[in-house]
């Protein structure tokens, strides 16, 4: 199935134990808006390529729509209405007075100068502009696209409106650049305070072993924060293939490893293993940190750990949720385990609209306080009701969502 087609089966399921009227599942099934653009970029050659974006507005009850930009070559348009979709949960989940919505531009944004890619963003805002807004529609980075990108987004946003408080339309910002503390690791961290709840919930060993797939941002940060407080990282991968080591990397010398190289290939210290080998390795915790689809009805089988701390967005099919729960393979849900980034988001999303700027012990607390809350309120309600905790959690966000309706 295609990732949409998924998000929708997961909204099926959720709906069987959600106290909410059919109606509410029929709105969500489609998204609000769907915007396609053709994005003129004039290149450092002196030719003009065009290139497709989107901007899906899935669903504003709650508020503004939220989510993020991604620049890849396999953006999609069905892939773009699923991340909106989750979105619009995510932010429910969350309790963040957020909608959902998603954009992204089918480009290799690797390929591009930096004086192309800004050009890139800046059109990207000029394409969009009528339907983005700090009280309509607040993008923020993803997959590509960086603090830098969205200050550039930013900044021509202002220049087109004229709205000197316009910046708070875009979040993921530099600090000095009106970003939050705390921002740049949101996502990491944040799937780390709901790891540790999980763990004293569950007793899980507090030096457990963790695979990581996909060593971006999000990946390596993990990495980084959960083997500073004990965790022994067994494994990672990035799009050139993966590290084993079951004595534990030196997540460190992985990182300058990795900055040095651009990739993890050939890095001495470790066995060299496929990212499909990785989902196979013996370790207490998986955290699939790439992108969506990787966790299959194929391949759930070659899956060992005890739990999937989902990093990713969309990255266990529904066919492999249904394997892995008779298996007893807890899976944390990616519209929890990742809802740091778009918490602290919201933070900084506050803060710009009130001309204030929190410290980051301030914006650490907050965080910590509301992923615990979040994970304990799923994690009771999958008890409650014997389901497991991804239909737990869009069950909660659908009563959310419906109340704001």
């Amino acid at each position: 199935m295609t990732a949409f087609e998924n998000a929708l089966v997961q909204l099926e399921r959720a709906a069987k134990y959600a106290k909410v009227r059919p109606f509410i599942i029929e709105r969500l099934r489609h998204p609000n808006r769907i915007v396609e653009a053709s994005l003129p970029v004039a290149m450092d050659s002196g030719e003009e390529r065009i290139l497709t974006a989107y901007r899906v507005q899935h669903n504003n009850a709650r508020g503004p729509y939220k989510g993020g930009i991604r620049f890849h070559p396999k953006v999609s348009k069905d892939e773009v209405q699923a991340l909106g979709l989750w979105m619009a949960i995510k932010c429910a989940v969350a309790n963040i007075p957020l909608g959902g919505g998603k954009g992204g531009v089918i480009v290799d944004s690797k390929q591009l100068s930096k004086a192309e890619l800004e050009r890139l963003s800046r059109g990207f805002v000029r394409a969009f502009k009528d339907i983005l807004g700090p009280q309509l529609d607040v993008p923020a980075p993803d997959v590509y696209t960086t603090p830098e990108i969205m200050d550039w987004m930013a900044d021509e946003y202002v220049k087109l409106t004229g709205d000197q408080k316009g910046r708070a339309t875009f979040t993921g910002k530099p600090l000095e650049k009106g970003g939050s503390e705390g921002r740049g690791t949101a996502t990491a961290q944040g799937g780390l305070y709901v790891l540790d709840a999980y763990a004293k919930a569950i007793g899980l060993d507090p030096n457990a072993t963790i695979t990581i797939q996909g060593f971006g941002n999000a990946g390596r940060t993990f990495a980084e924060l959960a083997s500073q407080v004990g965790y022994t990282i067994i494994a990672v991968s990035d799009s050139s293939g993966g590290l084993y080591n079951p004595q534990g990397l030196d997540v460190s010398a992985v990182e300058s490893y990795k900055d040095e190289h651009r990739s993890l290939g050939g890095y001495p210290d470790a066995q060299s293993i496929t990212n499909e080998d990785l989902l196979g390795c013996e370790a207490d915790i998986l955290v699939p940190a790439a992108l969506e689809g990787q966790i299959t009805g194929q391949n759930q089988y070659n899956v060992k750990a005890r739990v999937i701390l989902e990093l990713a967005n969309g990255p266990t099919t529904p066919e492999a949720d249904i394997e892995l729960l008779k298996r007893k393979i807890d899976v944390i849900p990616d519209v929890l385990a990742n809802s740091g980034g778009v918490t602290v988001s919201y933070f900084e999303w506050e803060q710009n609209n009130k001309g204030e700027h929190w410290t980051a012990g301030d914006v650490d607390t907050k965080l910590k306080t509301m992923m615990a809350d979040a994970f304990q309120t799923i994690h009771d309600r999958a008890k409650k009701d014997s389901i497991d905790m991804r239909t737990a959690a869009f069950a909660i966000a659908l009563e959310r969502i419906a109340e704001a309706t």
